[in-house]
């Protein structure tokens, strides 16, 4: 993971974020500057961000949305104080209300962002001032030590070309902590292909099969927050196993993006998860991302131990196959 230390200070009123890179500074500098890129990792993962204004000038504003799994969209905004190509920047960092003015009731934090080179690559630094330690002291409160660890941890996927660090590597799991995991695989196709094969049953059943052997049952689509979904999948004559299927509710959809909804195994009592699903293109390949949130640990373990990667990059690989056809 890119982020080294995350450390508050009460005394200097600070909160300060290392972070190493294989990339050069001015690599992490046009990530910085460009929203497009900001949107991929500025908010924890479940917590993207959207930014909707972006003036990179000494005294301009950036506006910015960050979107939950279940639709809240608390925003904030950055004033720009300083701009030192490619070294770094300063803003005024605030928490917003639906105009874009900042939140009387909640801290602003003064963040300095500087990019070093460094023999393997590069370092950003992140230092936050507060205006007191009760205004550290709350946004800690909040989580936001553990949120900017999460979020700047998806840097390393941001920065480098995408070909380069997903192609041949299959689906990829990270544990992020006890309730959550990632799951990423680089599919070979545009992003809008990859959403209707995901949202299309008569595709769905083509390549979302898991291991040889399986066929699905039953493919019934929930496409609007608050409906239902259902599926299921029996073994072929011949092939070991019990038919099983799951089900569960939309929370939030932004076709053709991302859609969040809960899961739970069909006529059982097993624990729900919540699935959030997004999707992203560059230069004619997406990257899908599968953040899976449990209520433990325990159930964590007991569904990774199912062999449910193994299942997932079967079907990735049928899936590429239906989209060049």
């Amino acid at each position: 993971m890119p982020v080294t230390s995350v450390e508050t200070d009460t005394e200097a009123l600070t909160m300060t974020l290392v972070a190493e890179f294989p990339v050069g500074p001015e690599r992490l500098w046009a990530v910085f500057t460009d929203p497009r890129q900001l949107e991929r990792f500025w908010g924890p993962p479940g917590w993207p961000a959207t930014f909707t204004a972006f003036d990179f000038t000494p005294g301009g504003r950036a506006q910015y949305r960050m979107t939950s799994p279940t639709g809240e969209s608390p925003a904030g905004r950055w004033e720009f104080l300083s701009i030192d190509p490619p070294r770094g920047f300063e803003v005024l960092d605030s928490f917003a209300d639906d105009n874009g003015e900042p939140l009387e009731a909640m801290p602003s934090m003064r963040m300095a962002m500087t990019f070093q080179e460094t023999p393997e690559g590069s370092r950003l630094t992140s230092v936050s001032r507060f205006a007191s330690v009760e205004a550290l002291e709350q946004v800690v409160a909040m989580g936001i030590i553990e949120g900017s660890r999460l979020a700047m941890n998806q840097l390393d996927i941001v920065v480098q070309d995408l070909r380069d660090y997903a192609r041949g590597k299959g689906t990829q799991l990270e544990v992020l902590d006890d309730q959550h995991v990632r799951i990423t695989r680089l599919i070979d196709g545009p992003r809008d292909l990859v959403w209707r094969a995901h949202t299309d049953p008569d595709l769905m059943r083509r390549w979302l099969l898991g291991p040889d052997g399986w066929r699905m049952t039953v493919c019934e689509i929930g496409d609007t927050v608050g409906a239902t979904y259902r599926t299921a999948w029996a073994p072929e004559p011949g092939t070991e196993g019990e038919a099983f299927g799951f089900e569960g509710e939309v929370l939030y959809i932004e076709a053709p993006r991302r859609v969040v909804q809960t899961e739970r195994m069909s006529g059982t009592d097993f624990p729900s998860t919540t699935n959030d699903l997004s999707l992203y293109e560059e230069d004619g390949v997406t990257l899908l991302t599968l953040l899976i949130e449990y209520p433990d640990a325990a159930t964590r373990d007991m569904i990774l131990a199912t062999g449910m990667i193994g299942g997932m990059e079967d079907s990735y690989r049928r899936l590429e196959g239906v989209l060049v056809r």
